[in-house]
């Protein structure tokens, strides 16, 4: 998709949330008062499942928590509002799914947070907060694990015009599983010591759409495609990205879990890249990152799925095409793996 259709398919999408925020039941005050209330760091979250809409210029210090499909098709509209890190080691938003007494799982689909300043980080979690969860390993360890992760997982999240301010940790995180998120007309900024966007095992059919990525990460690439499938990077600027741009691969274990699904057929296309020292800079893009190179590759379960019958990235049958280096050429553009389509960068 060129820029000038995601701009116009971000409009309609915007003009559909107008919509339907018109005609939804506003939260209870006795929401809007929780929210507002001042509590002790780190005791404080509100569960939203209704639609949420807040003063322009005010600042919310509890977590903002959504939760299964009491959830779905909520929309928070910050107005210009700013939700704020509440502790350490709570999210700033999470949505996530909710684990029925049968193990099945209740899911959030069609979640809207936009117009807002987040600072800390957005998590979408599913069958576990990360790659090394106990629920993703076990589900790891037979076939059929990339359908439970996403039958699991919340879908069709939309993150439009947010401000993500990072305080450390990945701004923004799709969990094991998560698929058809769409994070468009946005901007990083702050700093990370890890990823920006991290796109985890068995995701898929995420769109990162037009947004502007000013960031100081420390140490890593800004998003990472970590056997996630079927995604699209399209209409973004980055901004001296000199620790790594976009970078695809496959974990090979770590945690002890499989990761089942490899990251193919990504789009990645019509990127800006902005370099003012592009002689230290990681790749802008790279298909095949890793390729096994990890101490944990040498662990693998011994069972024939996935990672562990293999450690390679399978980083194939991307397209990456009409990317632009500023400052820079593009020979930062690396492609380790076969059958990608790599052509009109420059």
């Amino acid at each position: 998709m060129r820029p000038y259709v995601a701009v116009v398919a971000s409009m309609l999408l915007v003009a559909l949330f107008d919509a339907r925020l018109a005609d939804a039941a506003p939260c209870h005050p006795q929401i809007y008062q929780q929210l507002r209330q001042q509590s002790s760091p780190g005791a404080s979250q509100v569960e939203i499942a209704c639609d949420l809409a807040l003063d322009p210029g005010e600042t919310i210090t509890a977590s903002i928590v959504l939760s299964g499909s009491a959830a779905s098709d909520t929309v928070v509209d910050c107005r210009g509002a700013v939700l704020a890190k509440p502790s350490r080691n709570a999210p700033t938003v999470l949505i996530r799914s909710v684990e029925r007494p049968d193990g099945s799982w209740d899911v959030p689909v069609g979640v809207g947070i936009r117009n807002c300043t987040i600072k800390g980080d957005l998590n979408i979690r599913g069958l576990g907060r990360n790659g090394e969860a106990e629920k993703v390993r076990l589900s790891s360890l037979s076939e059929g694990h990339t359908a439970r992760a996403q039958a699991a997982a919340p879908r069709n999240v939309t993150l439009s015009n947010i401000t993500f301010e990072g305080e450390a940790d990945i701004p923004l995180y799709a969990a094991p599983g998560v698929t058809g998120m769409t994070v468009e007309n946005s901007r990083f900024t702050g700093r990370t010591v890890s990823t920006v966007i991290y796109l985890d095992a068995e995701s898929a059919r995420n769109r990162i759409i037009g947004n502007v990525f000013d960031i100081h990460a420390t140490r890593r690439e800004l998003i990472a495609v970590d056997g996630s499938a079927d995604n699209r990077i399209e209409g973004n600027r980055f901004d001296n990205p000199l620790t790594g741009g976009i970078f695809l691969y496959r974990n090979c274990g770590e945690g002890g879990t499989i990761r089942h699904q490899s990251p193919q057929r990504n789009v990645i296309a019509d990127n800006v890249f902005h370099y003012s020292a592009f002689w230290a800079a990681r790749p802008a893009i790279w298909l095949g990152s890793r390729q096994g190179s990890r101490f944990y590759c040498l662990f693998r379960s011994g069972i024939p799925l996935g990672s562990s019958l293999s450690p390679y990235d399978f980083a194939q049958y991307n397209t990456v095409t009409g990317n632009r280096m500023v400052g820079a050429t593009d020979h930062l553009i690396l492609d380790s793996d076969e059958h990608n389509t790599v052509r009109d960068n420059f």
